[in-house]
């Protein structure tokens, strides 16, 4: 069974320059640490602080081995150095979630 982690932002809104470049980072990473990147999405219209995250993973046990994964990449450890640096993201929090229905509006089992 596939889970979704969904990752909401509480970001600086005078850095969401540096929000985006930080979503950016990780188009490559994520992928090849083992995870299918939904996509990163900043604030546009609305809140100025909230941004998320989401991403596709097979199970919590496989979560564990990519988180590590992503901790000894090297393109991984500098985008958290990044995010570290500059303090633009002020809280995250993550929720996983399984998928019930899907666009088509069937049940997935």
């Amino acid at each position: 069974m596939t889970i979704t982690c969904f990752i909401q932002y509480d970001i600086d809104p005078y850095q969401k320059d540096a929000f985006e470049e930080y979503a950016r980072n990780w188009n490559e990473a994520i992928p090849r640490c083992g995870a299918d990147l939904i996509g990163y999405y900043a604030p546009h219209e609305g809140s100025a602080t909230l941004a998320y995250a989401a991403y596709n993973i097979e199970n919590l046990a496989a979560y564990e081995a990519y988180r590590a994964r992503l901790m000894a990449d090297p393109q991984g450890r500098a985008n958290y150095e990044f995010s570290r640096e500059k303090k633009f993201i002020r809280r995250e929090d993550r929720t996983f979630l399984r998928l019930i229905t899907g666009t088509n509006g069937g049940l997935i089992r």
